[in-house]
């Protein structure tokens, strides 16, 4: 029987797209449900996590977690998950969704391609029927895809410590912890305050030695001793330069399943 409401989650980092996606979506579907709007990759994970939606709408490049990251995550985290993509990519990528049974919107977003969308969701909605086989040959084509030029990677940080401003080189960071507007950098010889969203540092840290384990939190993978999960399926992370110990929220496990 099919289920009274259709849910959905929306992730898409800018702002006006976002919200024109919303009041497209509640044009063409008045019947669906959005349970959560997200502006980046990590709060996207937590709200499949948290809500098992049946339709998550990505934008696949957003700070952090790209979409395709959260994608490959959500099969596990929420495998019920119905996942199009919102993209702006070339003909390439195009061809690579229609070898799957997966959906994509186009930027700018036309309504006809949005009703046809909605459509086919409204059809598998009703039957349950899910395609884990197809969305994973689309996400291994979508890895080959020649990433976008961008800047190196941050190398030094300009923090505060009280009175005192401190030179940081982003190699001796052992995490980032978001605090409110700003980020706490937390090193070996102890903490300093950043006055930049922890959202921002994500597009210009390198991604091949931070990871974000929590929406609130980054790690600096050569800061880490060992990993360990508990009975609730989260994560322990043990750290070989400070005491403490940090979360790894139970969604994002599956980015350290290799480690």
């Amino acid at each position: 029987m099919p289920k009274a409401r259709v849910t959905a989650v929306i992730a898409e980092d800018e702002a006006l797209l976002r919200s024109a996606l919303l009041e497209q979506l509640q044009q063409a579907w008045p019947q669906l449900h959005v349970v959560a709007e997200c502006e980046d990759g990590a709060s996207a994970l937590e709200a499949i996590d948290e809500h098992q939606p049946d339709v998550a709408f990505l934008d696949i490049r957003m700070p952090g977690l790209t979409g395709l990251e959260v994608a490959a995550a959500t099969t596990q985290a929420s495998p019920g998950t119905q996942i199009v993509f919102v993209t702006a990519y070339d003909q390439y990528a195009i061809d690579a969704f229609d070898r799957g049974a997966i959906d994509y919107l186009l930027k700018p977003i036309a309504a006809e391609r949005l009703a046809a969308t909605v459509q086919r969701l409204k059809l598998r909605a009703a039957s349950g029927a899910t395609d884990a086989a197809a969305l994973s040959e689309v996400l291994a084509r979508l890895a080959t895809l020649p990433g976008t030029p961008s800047r190196p990677p941050l190398t030094w940080l300009t923090a505060s410590a009280g009175r005192e401003t401190r030179l940081i080189l982003v190699d001796d960071v052992a995490y980032f912890r978001a605090d409110n507007k700003y980020t706490t950098v937390m090193t070996r010889e102890g903490e300093a305050l950043l006055r930049t969203p922890i959202r921002e540092l994500l597009a210009v840290l390198d991604p091949g030695t931070f990871k974000q384990i929590h929406r609130s939190t980054i790690v600096n993978l050569k800061a880490i001793a060992s990993i360990i999960r508990d009975d609730t399926g989260r994560g322990i992370v043990r750290l070989k330069d400070r005491a403490e110990t940090l979360t790894v929220s139970q969604p994002f496990m599956h980015l350290f399943r290799h480690m």
